[in-house]
């Protein structure tokens, strides 16, 4: 910094201004402290900046199925947030699996994030959030909700998934059959809610079946040939309840000689970038991913900038998309 002072002519505190953003420095001053500092190639220390501001300026994310595209695309959403709000992020993969993401946390606090934001593993809500909580680091939820005293942002589940089991019910499907997602996780807990909501409110004779997937293709490829195991008594429909399950879903059935939607209807929760192109065309929900994550962010800032407050618990809204792998031609 005092190299920069001298080759800006200026004191080491407009340097240190500039930097920080600490006072207002005029937009002439502040150009020849920048331009000193590409001359003499300066570089923040951050470790030293850590140190002075107990600000390290770095966000920790903790998430699973990082290969998912729904997953990749809201990391994506969320470095992007990040990297505009000035912050830097730190990520691993929990692989849903409350000991990985102990370790996971665990290593987070070490690098001394200055928050963290947390697509919750199963069980997580009883010892690992808490554990981050009690160390006083801020904290918001993505994509799950659970019962802990945070900010927490996720999708509509309930509503949607009600959505596309009642189509198939309005289709005139009498035995309609769902993969269900990962036991443990509040989004799974609601996207089967929303599906017993539909066929309980439907003509008592529609039927219904659930076989978990556990949020996985080959899981979901597993459970569809169980679905489908006794040609007497096999749904005329089927629903996803996630966008890697669908695929494990699509492959069984075609490896099963059936056709979509000719023998069976389907419709799925979450969309791919490319669903309109496959063929049939995927009914489909579709999370807002851009605002989930620009909101996580938002909240987990202001908590890091000293706001207090009750916490935010906030639903993002979802997006229909009636394309014709229900069975529907227009």
């Amino acid at each position: 910094m005092a190299d920069v002072a001298r080759e800006a002519g200026v004191s080491i505190s407009t340097v240190s201004h500039v930097l920080n953003e600490t006072r207002a420095v005029s937009p002439d001053t502040r150009q020849r402290v920048l331009d000193a500092m590409v001359s003499t190639r300066f570089r923040r220390n951050a470790l030293a900046t850590a140190l002075v501001t107990s600000r390290t300026h770095t966000i920790g994310l903790s998430i699973s199925a990082l290969q998912n595209p729904y997953f990749a695309n809201l990391v994506h959403s969320i470095e992007k947030r990040a990297s505009a709000r000035g912050y830097s992020l730190v990520m691993g993969d929990s692989h849903d699996d409350e000991a990985a993401e102990a370790a996971l946390l665990g290593t987070l606090l070490d690098r001394r994030v200055d928050g963290m934001i947390i697509a919750p593993a199963p069980q997580s809500e009883t010892a690992n959030i808490p554990r981050v909580l009690n160390d006083g680091t801020p904290v918001v939820l993505i994509d799950r909700h659970a019962d802990v005293d945070c900010d927490q942002v996720a999708p509509d589940n309930v509503e949607p998934t009600r959505l596309i089991t009642r189509h198939l019910v309005e289709r005139g499907h009498t035995h309609i059959a769902a993969v269900t997602g990962l036991a443990g996780i509040q989004s799974t807990d609601e996207r089967i809610r929303g599906y017993e909501s539909a066929i309980s409110s439907a003509d008592p004779a529609v039927r219904s079946t659930m076989v978990a997937g556990n949020s996985k293709a080959k899981d979901a490829y597993r459970a569809v040939h169980k679905i489908f195991a006794n040609p007497s008594s096999r749904p005329t429909a089927l629903v996803v309840l996630n966008n890697a399950m669908t695929i494990g879903s699509m492959q069984a059935l075609k490896d099963l000689g059936l056709t979509v939607p000719g023998d069976v209807a389907l419709a799925c929760y979450d969309d791919f970038e490319w669903a309109d192109v496959f063929e049939p065309q995927l009914t489909a929900i579709e999370q807002d991913v851009k605002t989930m994550g620009r909101t996580a962010v938002d909240l987990l800032i202001d908590r890091i900038d000293g706001q207090t407050g009750p916490r935010q618990v906030l639903r993002t809204e979802t997006i229909y998309h009636h394309r014709n792998s229900c069975g529907c031609t227009d």
